[in-house]
């Protein structure tokens, strides 16, 4: 027995064929760019190590670069799937500017609290 109290959805969304053709190519784009991201992430954390690359400057940079990479993603998702990337300039920085400089500070809290320890535990007497 088939019900008719349920509207099946796309028979009662107000969009067109072309509509629904570019929501589906914005969600495949989406998936695409944080599957690469993603990809990379595990790809570099699966290859390289601290004991195979040996360099500080190099294991820096690597550190470095997962934290722009998490960060890049984040930000990404909020703008898709927080529906922030449709909003004016103005109330996008509104929204993102304060986790930005919380994310930093919680970075800057991080070092600062690694190096007080490692002088702690290593002096340079």
């Amino acid at each position: 027995m088939e019900r008719d109290d349920i509207i099946e959805y796309s028979l009662g969304a107000q969009h067109s064929e072309e509509e629904g053709a570019k929501i589906r190519k914005n969600i495949w784009k989406v998936t695409a760019l944080l599957s690469i991201i993603t990809l990379v992430e595990v790809i570099v954390g699966a290859t390289l190590s601290k004991t195979v690359i040996g360099d500080g400057t190099t294991w820096s940079l690597i550190k470095y670069g997962y934290i722009i990479l998490t960060l890049v993603k984040a930000g990404y998702i909020v703008l898709s799937f927080m529906h922030l990337g449709h909003e004016r300039k103005s109330f996008k920085l509104t929204v993102l500017v304060p986790y930005i400089f919380f994310i930093l500070y919680l970075i800057f809290i991080v070092v600062n609290e690694a190096l007080a320890v490692t002088e702690m535990n290593f002096p340079l007497n």
